[in-house]
Protein backbone atom coordinates (compact mmCIF):
# COMPACT_ATOMS: atom_id res chain seq x y z
CA UNK A 1 0.00 0.00 0.00
CA UNK A 2 1.54 3.26 -0.82
CA UNK A 3 1.49 5.95 1.64
CA UNK A 4 2.16 9.71 1.13
CA UNK A 5 3.96 11.51 4.33
CA UNK A 6 3.86 14.94 4.39
CA UNK A 7 5.89 17.96 6.68
CA UNK A 8 7.12 20.74 6.44
CA UNK A 9 4.00 23.02 6.92
CA UNK A 10 3.03 25.97 9.54
CA UNK A 11 2.74 29.82 10.00
CA UNK A 12 4.78 32.44 8.60
CA UNK A 13 4.46 35.81 7.51
CA UNK A 14 3.78 37.53 4.56
CA UNK A 15 6.88 37.23 2.35
CA UNK A 16 8.44 34.70 4.27
CA UNK A 17 9.35 31.26 3.39
CA UNK A 18 8.21 27.44 3.57
CA UNK A 19 9.07 23.75 2.41
CA UNK A 20 6.40 21.23 2.27
CA UNK A 21 8.22 17.66 2.07
CA UNK A 22 6.29 14.46 0.96
CA UNK A 23 7.95 11.11 0.99
CA UNK A 24 6.13 8.14 -0.81
CA UNK A 25 6.66 4.44 0.36
CA UNK A 26 5.30 1.18 -0.68
CA UNK A 27 5.90 2.35 -4.43
CA UNK A 28 7.03 -1.03 -6.67
CA UNK A 29 6.46 1.51 -9.76
CA UNK A 30 9.02 3.63 -10.81
CA UNK A 31 6.91 5.46 -13.49
CA UNK A 32 4.35 7.82 -11.09
CA UNK A 33 3.82 11.86 -11.31
CA UNK A 34 3.15 13.67 -8.06
CA UNK A 35 2.05 16.79 -7.09
CA UNK A 36 0.89 19.57 -4.16
CA UNK A 37 -2.73 20.17 -4.32
CA UNK A 38 -4.52 23.18 -1.35
CA UNK A 39 -7.53 23.30 -0.14
CA UNK A 40 -8.69 27.16 1.67
CA UNK A 41 -11.58 27.18 3.71
CA UNK A 42 -14.62 27.11 1.48
CA UNK A 43 -13.24 26.65 -1.51
CA UNK A 44 -12.78 23.82 -4.05
CA UNK A 45 -9.19 21.60 -3.70
CA UNK A 46 -6.78 23.18 -6.20
CA UNK A 47 -3.61 22.05 -7.99
CA UNK A 48 -0.97 23.83 -7.10
CA UNK A 49 2.41 22.47 -9.26
CA UNK A 50 3.36 18.66 -9.95
CA UNK A 51 6.24 16.67 -11.45
CA UNK A 52 7.10 13.95 -13.39
CA UNK A 53 9.80 11.90 -15.43
CA UNK A 54 8.38 14.10 -18.23
CA UNK A 55 8.53 17.91 -16.93
CA UNK A 56 7.21 20.35 -13.99
CA UNK A 57 3.94 21.98 -14.14
CA UNK A 58 2.83 24.94 -12.17
CA UNK A 59 -0.32 26.69 -11.47
CA UNK A 60 -0.31 30.52 -12.30
CA UNK A 61 -0.41 31.51 -8.63
CA UNK A 62 2.96 29.31 -8.18
CA UNK A 63 4.80 30.62 -10.86
CA UNK A 64 7.66 32.54 -10.26
CA UNK A 65 6.95 32.05 -6.32
CA UNK A 66 7.37 28.07 -6.11
CA UNK A 67 10.00 25.61 -6.89
CA UNK A 68 8.92 22.26 -7.03
CA UNK A 69 11.58 19.45 -6.90
CA UNK A 70 11.99 15.55 -6.85
CA UNK A 71 14.49 13.09 -5.36
CA UNK A 72 13.87 10.15 -7.03
CA UNK A 73 16.13 7.87 -4.90
CA UNK A 74 14.47 8.74 -1.58
CA UNK A 75 10.72 9.19 -4.01
CA UNK A 76 10.04 12.43 -2.14
CA UNK A 77 9.39 16.01 -3.33
CA UNK A 78 9.87 18.86 -1.90
CA UNK A 79 7.63 22.26 -2.61
CA UNK A 80 9.72 25.58 -1.70
CA UNK A 81 7.51 28.69 -1.15
CA UNK A 82 8.50 31.86 -1.38
CA UNK A 83 7.14 35.65 -1.44
CA UNK A 84 3.92 33.96 0.51
CA UNK A 85 1.06 35.53 0.50
CA UNK A 86 -2.55 35.58 2.87
CA UNK A 87 -3.83 33.72 -0.04
CA UNK A 88 -1.65 31.13 -0.07
CA UNK A 89 -3.14 30.14 3.28
CA UNK A 90 -4.39 26.70 2.87
CA UNK A 91 -4.43 22.97 3.93
CA UNK A 92 -1.39 21.84 1.07
CA UNK A 93 -2.06 17.71 0.11
CA UNK A 94 0.34 15.94 -1.90
CA UNK A 95 -0.73 13.55 -4.39
CA UNK A 96 0.39 10.87 -6.55
CA UNK A 97 -1.20 9.25 -9.50
CA UNK A 98 0.57 6.42 -10.93
CA UNK A 99 2.06 5.87 -14.69
CA UNK A 100 3.72 7.93 -16.84
CA UNK A 101 2.31 10.89 -17.70
CA UNK A 102 3.38 14.40 -18.64
CA UNK A 103 2.65 16.49 -15.15
CA UNK A 104 0.20 18.68 -15.99
CA UNK A 105 -2.00 15.37 -16.34
CA UNK A 106 -2.29 15.84 -12.79
CA UNK A 107 -4.32 18.62 -13.24
CA UNK A 108 -7.62 16.54 -14.57
CA UNK A 109 -6.63 12.91 -13.82
CA UNK A 110 -7.49 11.98 -10.06
CA UNK A 111 -4.74 11.04 -8.08
CA UNK A 112 -4.37 7.42 -7.12
CA UNK A 113 -3.20 8.52 -3.55
CA UNK A 114 -3.18 11.36 -1.20
CA UNK A 115 -1.38 12.61 2.18
CA UNK A 116 -3.29 13.90 4.99
CA UNK A 117 -2.72 17.47 4.34
CA UNK A 118 -0.17 19.78 6.11
CA UNK A 119 -1.79 23.22 7.11
CA UNK A 120 -0.25 26.40 5.98
CA UNK A 121 -1.00 29.93 7.03
CA UNK A 122 0.49 33.34 5.83
CA UNK A 123 -0.38 35.84 8.50
CA UNK A 124 1.12 38.85 9.90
Amino acid sequence: QVQLVESGGGSVQPGGSLRLSCAASGLTLSNYAMGWFRQAPGRVREIVAAISVAGTYYADSAKGRFTLSRDNARKTIYLQMNSLKPEDTAVYYCALKMGLMPAQAMVTLPPNYWGQGTQVTVSS
